[in-house]
Protein backbone atom coordinates (compact mmCIF):
# COMPACT_ATOMS: atom_id res chain seq x y z
CA UNK A 1 0.00 0.00 0.00
CA UNK A 2 1.77 3.27 -0.77
CA UNK A 3 1.65 7.04 0.74
CA UNK A 4 -0.27 9.45 -0.68
CA UNK A 5 1.34 12.51 -2.14
CA UNK A 6 2.32 15.12 -0.28
CA UNK A 7 -0.38 17.59 -0.25
CA UNK A 8 0.33 21.23 0.88
CA UNK A 9 -2.20 23.15 -0.53
CA UNK A 10 -1.90 26.04 1.25
CA UNK A 11 1.59 28.61 1.95
CA UNK A 12 2.75 25.77 4.12
CA UNK A 13 5.95 24.66 4.44
CA UNK A 14 7.31 21.84 6.13
CA UNK A 15 11.21 21.05 6.75
CA UNK A 16 13.01 18.67 7.32
CA UNK A 17 15.97 18.37 9.79
CA UNK A 18 19.07 15.98 9.81
CA UNK A 19 22.81 16.73 11.66
CA UNK A 20 25.31 14.65 11.09
CA UNK A 21 29.40 14.98 11.64
CA UNK A 22 31.68 15.81 9.27
CA UNK A 23 33.02 12.81 8.23
CA UNK A 24 33.27 11.27 4.64
CA UNK A 25 30.15 9.20 5.32
CA UNK A 26 27.67 12.82 5.83
CA UNK A 27 27.58 13.17 2.04
CA UNK A 28 25.96 9.47 1.62
CA UNK A 29 23.96 10.18 4.68
CA UNK A 30 22.48 13.62 3.59
CA UNK A 31 21.47 11.92 0.14
CA UNK A 32 19.88 9.20 1.16
CA UNK A 33 17.88 11.35 3.83
CA UNK A 34 16.94 13.46 1.14
CA UNK A 35 15.63 10.75 -1.25
CA UNK A 36 14.31 8.56 1.54
CA UNK A 37 11.88 11.65 2.39
CA UNK A 38 10.83 13.00 -0.94
CA UNK A 39 10.34 9.28 -1.36
CA UNK A 40 8.19 9.32 1.61
CA UNK A 41 5.85 12.92 0.29
CA UNK A 42 5.48 11.55 -2.83
CA UNK A 43 7.71 13.59 -4.52
CA UNK A 44 10.11 10.51 -5.80
CA UNK A 45 10.02 12.63 -9.10
CA UNK A 46 12.86 14.94 -7.69
CA UNK A 47 14.76 12.13 -5.10
CA UNK A 48 17.02 11.65 -7.78
CA UNK A 49 18.15 15.45 -8.88
CA UNK A 50 17.87 16.19 -5.04
CA UNK A 51 20.11 13.35 -4.00
CA UNK A 52 23.13 14.28 -6.72
CA UNK A 53 22.99 18.19 -5.41
CA UNK A 54 22.92 16.93 -1.66
CA UNK A 55 25.89 14.81 -2.41
CA UNK A 56 27.23 18.02 -3.84
CA UNK A 57 27.18 19.88 -1.20
CA UNK A 58 27.78 17.28 1.20
CA UNK A 59 31.08 16.42 0.01
CA UNK A 60 32.48 19.97 -0.47
CA UNK A 61 31.61 20.51 3.31
CA UNK A 62 33.87 17.34 4.14
CA UNK A 63 36.51 18.60 1.46
CA UNK A 64 36.69 22.35 2.59
CA UNK A 65 35.82 22.84 6.25
CA UNK A 66 35.64 19.13 7.94
CA UNK A 67 32.67 20.72 10.05
CA UNK A 68 29.26 18.85 11.26
CA UNK A 69 26.59 19.32 8.73
CA UNK A 70 23.05 20.67 9.02
CA UNK A 71 20.66 19.79 6.66
CA UNK A 72 17.17 21.06 6.34
CA UNK A 73 14.44 19.89 3.53
CA UNK A 74 11.82 22.85 3.10
CA UNK A 75 8.77 21.07 1.37
CA UNK A 76 6.23 24.09 -0.30
CA UNK A 77 3.53 23.55 -2.54
CA UNK A 78 5.28 24.68 -5.61
CA UNK A 79 8.95 23.81 -4.60
CA UNK A 80 11.43 22.20 -2.45
CA UNK A 81 14.19 23.36 -0.81
CA UNK A 82 17.42 21.55 -0.06
CA UNK A 83 19.96 23.84 2.42
CA UNK A 84 22.99 22.48 3.99
CA UNK A 85 24.82 24.57 6.80
CA UNK A 86 28.47 24.03 7.78
CA UNK A 87 30.67 25.91 10.42
CA UNK A 88 33.21 27.31 7.24
CA UNK A 89 33.64 31.09 7.42
CA UNK A 90 34.99 30.66 3.67
CA UNK A 91 32.09 31.57 1.17
CA UNK A 92 32.22 29.92 -2.23
CA UNK A 93 31.99 31.25 -5.26
CA UNK A 94 28.13 30.92 -6.75
CA UNK A 95 27.93 29.35 -10.33
CA UNK A 96 26.30 30.45 -12.84
CA UNK A 97 23.16 28.32 -12.68
CA UNK A 98 21.23 26.65 -15.60
CA UNK A 99 17.39 28.22 -16.67
CA UNK A 100 16.24 25.09 -14.71
CA UNK A 101 18.31 25.62 -11.62
CA UNK A 102 18.08 28.09 -8.19
CA UNK A 103 20.25 28.08 -5.43
CA UNK A 104 22.61 30.01 -3.30
CA UNK A 105 24.66 31.08 -0.61
CA UNK A 106 23.23 32.12 2.81
CA UNK A 107 25.47 33.99 5.65
CA UNK A 108 24.68 31.56 9.44
CA UNK A 109 25.37 32.97 12.95
CA UNK A 110 28.64 30.23 12.35
CA UNK A 111 29.33 29.44 8.78
CA UNK A 112 26.84 29.76 5.69
CA UNK A 113 24.40 27.31 4.16
CA UNK A 114 24.49 26.58 0.44
CA UNK A 115 21.25 25.82 -1.28
CA UNK A 116 19.57 24.86 -4.23
CA UNK A 117 15.51 24.84 -4.32
CA UNK A 118 13.84 22.42 -7.37
CA UNK A 119 10.23 22.88 -8.17
CA UNK A 120 7.88 20.35 -7.56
Amino acid sequence: MGVPPHDLTSDRQDTYSLFTPGNAHSAKICRDFVQRTLETLGLGHLGDTAALCTSELGTNVHQHTKSDVHLRAAVASTHVRIAVYDDGDQLPTPRRPDAEEEGGVTPASAGKGVWFRLNR
